[in-house]
């Protein structure tokens, strides 16, 4: 789903025809301000370029935030402010008869977190904004060009002419932007995406979906809640202050996106696939936006990436959209802090790494979301047997674990070295140290080493780790084994 402008109430505005920084971020979303956030907290220069302006409004489409992704906030100690934001469910729902338990997960957060996508700009902004973020608010990227040593990125007032297609600059009232690195998370339509001649292959899976936050008189007992006919399909989720969202889409009514909205729309959708509309009432938001699938084929071309759904974009089944994005982000950010301070060894494959980890989470959350839509759209007889058995599948303990863990993004693991301990590329949980918690140890963006009491390991691997490194132990004495773990929480090594 594509990120939407940041809240608040006040911006930075630049008249200087020329800023010079280390890293530009093309796209203020919730991934463009994790990325921010996170340059800036290491010390770097960080422009946040957003086309739109601050005031836009900010009442959005993503609402689902998973376990992986509360983690990754929970290492910016942002985690429990946002819980407190919405509602918390322990079962997601998916199709049909398929309820999945979270409350198994092997996490702080074994759970979904339900609340609106600008809760989530909301806290990263503010946490950007204090980390000293320079915001260009209303403000398009009309050209960029690359060479040996940085960016340069060539910016205008939004509408003011529109991306160059010749690659010439934005005129008397441009700003040239030179950066060392630039990163483009400007979602579906990214212009960063379009100056760079990546393709963005892929098609249209549903059109004309339906969207509205309401009231509800009489509330589903069980929430969240999906299900359909075949010929539609609803879904309705608690943001634990009153207000509900809801989602639907009917087969029989594909009209443009910018085709009005009415509430007696949805709740038709709703009564024909819920079987009731449960009091739907007093909209304060509605919209239609179609999805699609698409992947770009690279993450990295020189000292321009991609993140987000300026990388990838899927169906909303699954909830996965925002927090994919968010996730490269974490990937992305302490890779570039330590290419820009010069503590990489070998900055070229740390910054290659950043595609090789990410683009298969990418292509793999595409399938997953691609999967669950065409599921619930089936309307066949053969195609309700076989989603009778998909549901049975599912339904059963290990494939159920496995679903849980990818949709949640815990079990998600990067690849490791031939050879490697079996933990290495895991995601590693909230492990209980002398010093505390791993997480509130990550919030320094640093590695961080776990030892057994006494021992003092020693390996390439934690010598080549880039920057500071934390020395902490078990706080369970019994505990045998080494780990090296990364600033995005996944073991670089392992021994014992």
């Amino acid at each position: 789903m594509t990120d939407e402008p940041s809240t608040g109430t006040s911006t930075h505005t630049h008249t200087a025809p020329h800023i010079e920084t280390d890293v530009a971020v093309v796209g203020a979303g919730p991934t463009g301000l994790l990325l921010a956030g996170d340059l800036a907290a290491a010390g770097l220069r960080v422009t946040l370029v957003e086309r739109r302006p601050h005031s836009a409004g900010n009442l959005t489409r993503a609402f689902a935030v998973h376990a992986r992704t509360l983690e990754v906030l929970d290492a910016r100690d942002l985690a429990d402010e946002l819980i407190g934001t919405g509602a918390t469910v322990t079962r997601q729902r998916l199709f049909g008869g398929v309820s999945l338990s979270l409350s198994e997960l092997r996490t702080r957060f074994p759970s979904l977190l339900i609340t609106p996508q600008y809760e989530v700009e909301r806290l990263l902004e503010r946490r950007a904004r204090a980390a000293g973020v320079d915001f260009l608010h209303g403000t398009a990227l009309r050209a960029l060009r690359q060479d040996a040593e940085g960016v340069t990125a060539e910016l205008a007032p939004a509408g003011d002419g529109g991306p160059a297609k010749d690659g010439s600059g934005a005129g008397g009232s441009g700003i040239r932007l030179r950066a060392r690195y630039l990163v483009g998370t400007d979602g579906v339509r990214s212009t960063v995406r379009e100056q760079l001649g990546l393709p963005f292959p892929g098609r249209s899976v549903v059109r004309s979906l339906v969207l509205a936050d309401v009231r509800l008189t009489d509330p589903p007992r069980e929430l969240p809640t999906v299900d359909g006919t075949g010929d539609t399909f609803a879904f309705i989720a608690p943001f634990g202050d009153g207000w509900y969202r809801v989602m639907g889409w009917d087969r029989h009514r594909r009209l443009p996106d910018d085709a009005p909205v009415e509430l007696d729309e949805i709740r038709d959708i709703t009564r024909r696939s819920l079987g009731s509309d449960h009091g739907m009432r007093d909209a304060r938001w509605l919209s239609r936006f179609h999805s699609d699938e698409r992947q770009s084929p690279a993450y990295r071309v020189g000292r321009v990436l991609l993140a987000g759904d300026a990388a990838h974009v899927h169906s909303p089944a699954g909830g996965q959209g925002m927090n994919t994005g968010l996730q490269d982000a974490a990937n992305l950010s302490w890779k570039l802090t330590a290419v820009l301070r010069g503590d990489s060894g070998d900055p070229e494959a740390l910054l290659d790494s950043y595609h090789a980890e990410r683009h298969p989470v990418g292509t793999a959350v595409l399938r997953s979301s691609g999967a669950i839509i065409r599921l619930a759209m089936v309307r066949t007889p053969l195609g309700r047997a076989a989603r009778a058995a998909v549901t049975r599948l599912v339904s059963t303990g290990p494939v159920s674990a496995r679903v849980t863990g990818r949709l949640s993004g815990i079990g998600i693991s990067y690849p490791a070295p031939r050879g490697a301990h079996r933990l290495v590329g895991r995601r590693a949980p909230d492990l209980s140290l002398t010093e505390g918690r791993l997480y509130e140890l990550l919030r320094g963006g640093t590695f961080v080493l776990v030892a057994p009491r006494g021992a003092e390991p020693t390996a390439p691997e934690i010598a080549a780790a880039p920057g500071k490194v934390i020395r902490t132990t078990w706080a369970n004495t019994s505990r045998r084994t080494a780990l090296l773990i990364r600033p995005d929480g996944h073991i670089a090594w392992a021994h014992g």
